[in-house]
């Protein structure tokens, strides 16, 4: 990650939904009568039961508590949502009784400062020892995705637990007056996803298209034992956001667009992870965290860590629908928002929400009454304007109780410390926020449970074995779009040829955060309890009548009676899943699988596509390539259970989108009941096998970006970044795994700057010192940055290149690339591994990329903090002098070419 700068630029909302065309869509989809493709209609629809009357009738009053329950104690999913003209209160199901008010205020007395502040500080497991948890009083420490005990990706439940017993027991010998251990949060998302042999779970867009709340509260449950058994008390879900643009990259992480389902979800899956005790979480149990509030699905384009632009009353109606649900249902914790709230034709001047008081405690605390903890997002309060990622006073007197300072907490310590004692930051917020923790801690069990190896299925191998669970939860959730001619199920005496790169990939069907954070650099080997859904259909037809080509290259389909194609997207997470401006078209994404596809259709032999993805995308290719078309989204470690359903197994499709899937390439936000619905297939939609519908031939007619290059007139003079030393406001930086938030590379020509894997020192490439000599020895990042963002597309208007001299000392061996950021995670790049590899070594050069190779759809032009970057994975040297955007230059004769840009 590169190193983040909070953007000050306001921006309106593309698509704005009214009140009334919400509440009119949810009424419409409820009653079944919104139809795909005309006379080819099968929508779910959804009985309104008596209970449910009630709860939509209660829901008008100023209080909202627990929501009607049906016959297995699970919440009932509304059939509407009565319009909010305020902040409801949320009576949550968890109480205290006198008594532990009266042992946290005891507590909370015998504090000092140091031990209070230590409560409230969170460092990575990768940032701290033992050993500095008891002399700092680290309150709570965290995993990020892809952080694994001694950074095994590997480990075992006893590495887990050893190192849960070593905080454990240095937080309890700690020198302080009184004994408050400290707990382990992490990022169990879908199941204990970090955690080597873990039975993962269907991602949450999956579980929202099985439309139920009981399945989500034992997945859910079955997902705290997981964690239990590793030795952490608290877990980093359930994610209810609403996503509204599913350019968005977390739009897998929310359960639906669909506000019901969210509010109805939030409190299952609460219910499953802390358990229904009125006491709090349980030894069954974990904490649970509501995340991220609030807001973060309905930013501008899609744009992850952006700017949702919604009116107060579209973010109470609809974006805080799941906190509802969570709430009531008793959660302990909520993770502040990375996004902005910002909409000056609405008075709304927020900016990010973990510097917004009016956010955190004037409706999250004091309407709603939330009395648990609010903790930040990873380096969170470094992205308010005025603050880094170790000093925040506005973050904490807005209302964050646990700061998440992964590195740089010895000098949040300080730095807090400090302003307490000026008085920038009151004490009474410091002991607000103490309570809360330690209020948390009480109801947990925290305070009184033994070290966490001595904990209720502590290292018990069982407990990270949920695979029939699994297995059930993937055949709810997928949805059957296409079934022509009935070709599905398959008999189970056929013989199948089986294509597509995800056929044999528990990776790709697993998606982001599954073991590392993007969910890349995994193989099957990595997952040794789980089925790709090739194993699945190896099992259920017999490797004999199993036939697998990735490619289908060479392959004769007609000794086949069915074609079993298996593709979609490739793993990823927060960020780098967004896709910015570009189309939705699967096919412009991964064209590969469009190629596979035209191999084996139109042969005489039905093909079933079997498309994995983490949103709905364009697919109208694909589909008439398709006999039938399975969404299997992202089903997680359990590839059995898409086997069970395209084989006759005494199973049916039940699965119904839980999102809009688009009739354009760039129609998008979609969502139900806004102005023009006009989707391919609308929220509700699922065919079972017996479904007498048919889907036509579709248009293929697309685009490749879906919004043109900003304005900004056209730029006549250079953009010089570097010239001898960086030039204001840009400054130079390395980054690398030490520390991705960057390390400055000053304007010191005997300076050297270094982390382990990269280093930066001063030498000549046109003249004397004029350059920067970047030595990577691992992976690690050279790039030079503004502290704002700016709009630079006058430069693209002009025809510019990005041009530096540049000598190559040694080839990159590994992945690199050359990059501009617009904030990141927005950015694009091109591959240059090849490209610097043919540069000749230890002689300088001129290089000239043009803009346009930069201009994919990913980039916002308008909006450019990082404006040269380059990236590789594993040793590499060069030289960087003259870093400058040259309006015009693209057209030089020595101009490069982008398509001299390979993978």
């Amino acid at each position: 990650m590169t190193r983040e700068t909070p953007s000050t630029r306001r921006r309106r909302r593309a698509v704005r939904r009214s009140r009334s065309a919400l509440v009119t869509g949810i009424a419409l989809l409820a009653s079944g009568a919104v139809a795909p493709l005309a006379s080819s209609a099968h929508a779910a629809t959804t009985q309104q039961s008596a209970t449910q009357q009630a709860a939509t009738q209660d829901d008008t009053s100023t209080t909202i508590g627990q929501p009607a329950l049906d016959a297995n104690g699970c919440p009932v999913i509304p059939t509407t949502l009565p319009h909010l003209e305020d902040w409801p209160h949320v009576q949550s199901r968890v109480t205290d009784p006198k008594a532990v008010e009266a042992r946290v205020a005891s507590l909370l007395s015998k504090m000092t400062l140091a031990e209070k502040i230590g409560q409230m500080t969170q460092p990575e497991i990768g940032s701290i020892t033992p050993d500095q948890v008891r002399q700092y009083h680290i309150g709570s420490v965290l995993n990020g995705g892809g952080s694994w005990p001694g950074g095994n990706k590997h480990a075992t439940q006893a590495d887990w637990l050893a190192l849960a017993d070593a905080y454990w027991q240095a937080s309890v010998v700690s020198n302080a007056q009184t004994r408050i251990p400290v707990m382990w949060g992490i990022d169990a998302v879908h199941g204990n996803n970090n955690v080597y042999g873990a039975t993962l779970f269907p991602q949450n867009i999956a579980l929202g298209a099985a439309h139920d709340p009981c399945l989500v509260r034992d997945v859910e449950h079955a997902t705290a034992q997981q964690v239990r058994s590793t030795g952490q008390d608290w877990a980093f879900a359930p994610t209810i956001a609403v996503p509204q643009d599913d350019r968005w990259g977390r739009t897998y992480e929310g359960f639906s667009e669909d506000p019901r389902i969210t509010r109805a979800y939030g409190f299952a899956a609460v219910d499953g992870l802390q358990g229904s005790s009125a006491s709090g979480p349980g030894k069954n149990d974990v904490i649970a965290t509501a995340k991220h509030y609030m807001g973060d699905g309905g930013t501008d384009g899609g744009k992850d860590q952006g700017v949702n632009s919604s009116t107060e009353d579209v973010m109470r109606n609809l974006h805080a629908q799941g906190y509802y649900g969570a709430l009531a249902a008793g959660t302990q914790t909520v993770m502040a928002s990375f996004n902005s709230w910002t909409n000056a034709d609405a008075g709304i001047t927020e900016g990010k929400i973990h510097g917004s008081k009016k956010a955190l405690t004037d409706i999250l605390k004091t309407k709603m009454g939330f009395d648990g903890l609010v903790v930040s997002d990873w380096n969170g309060i470094g992205q308010v304007a005025g603050c880094t990622n170790s000093s925040c006073p506005q973050a904490i007197n807005a209302g964050i109780d646990v700061v998440m300072v992964p590195a740089d907490w010895k000098a949040f310590i300080d730095n807090t410390t400090a302003q307490v004692l000026d008085g920038e930051i009151p004490m009474s917020r410091i002991d607000d926020a103490v309570t809360r923790i330690l209020r948390v801690k009480v109801r947990s069990g925290v305070l009184d449970e033994p070290m966490p190896s001595a904990r209720k299925n502590a290292g018990d191998p069982d407990a990270l074995d949920a695979r029939a669970l699994a297995r059930k939860a993937v055949r709810e959730s997928l949805v059957l779009l296409k079934n022509n001619g009935s070709v599905l199920p398959l008999p189970r005496t056929d013989r199948v040829l089986v294509v597509g790169k995800s056929a044999d990939s528990i990776a790709n069907q697993s998606g982001g955060w599954s073991l590392s954070w993007q969910g890349t650099g995994n193989t099957n080997a990595d997952f040794p309890n789980g089925t790709s859904i090739l194993g699945g259909l190896q099992k259920t037809l017999g490797t004999n009548h199993v036939t697998f080509s990735e490619t289908a290259d060479g392959v004769d389909v007609s000794k086949y009676d069915a074609v079993i194609a298996v593709v979609g997207e490739t793993p990823y997470a927060e960020g780098v899943g967004d896709i910015g401006k570009r189309s939705l078209q699967a096919s412009k994404i991964y064209p590969a699988d469009l190629a596979v596809l035209d191999k084996v259709s139109g042969k005489g032999k039905p093909v079933v596509t079997v498309f994995l993805s983490g949103r709905p995308l364009w697919v109208n290719d694909e589909l008439n390539r398709s006999d039938a078309f399975v969404a299997a989204w992202l089903p997680g470690t359990e590839g059995q259970g898409v086997a069970d359903l395209l084989v006759k197994s005494g199973y049916d499709f039940t699965g119904k989108l839980s999102y809009s899937w688009p009739k354009g390439s760039c129609q998008t936000p979609l969502n139900a009941g806004q102005e023009g619905y006009d989707p391919l297939f609308p929220l509700g939609y699922g065919l079972t096998y017996g479904s007498k519908a048919t889907v036509p031939q579709l248009d293929e007619t697309s685009t490749g970006s879906c919004t043109p290059a900003g304005g900004g007139g056209t730029a006549t003079d250079d953009l010089v970044l570097f010239d001898r030393g960086s030039v204001d406001p840009y400054r130079a930086w390395i980054g690398g795994p030490d520390n991705w938030g960057g390390n400055e590379v000053p304007n010191d020509v005997n300076a050297v700057t270094s982390q382990s894997t990269i280093n930066a020192r001063t030498t000549d490439v046109d003249v004397q010192q004029d350059g920067r000599l970047i030595t990577w020895t691992g992976t690690g990042q050279y790039y030079l940055q503004s502290p704002q963002p700016t709009d630079l597309s006058s430069y693209l208007n002009a025809g510019s290149a990005l041009e530096f001299d540049t000598i190559v000392k040694q080839a990159p061996t590994a992945t690199t690339t050359i990059s501009i950021h617009c904030v990141y995670p927005c950015f694009s790049d091109v591959p240059a591994k090849a490209f610097f590899g043919k540069l000749p070594l230890n002689q300088k050069v001129t290089v000239k990329i043009p803009l346009s190779c930069f201009d994919d759809g990913r980039l916002d032009f308008s909006n450019v903090n990082t404006a040269f970057l380059v990236y590789t994975e594993g040793p590499m040297q060069a030289a960087f002098a003259n870093v400058r955007w040259v309006p015009g230059g693209a057209k030089d004769a020595d101009a490069v070419k982008c398509s001299d840009f390979t993978g």
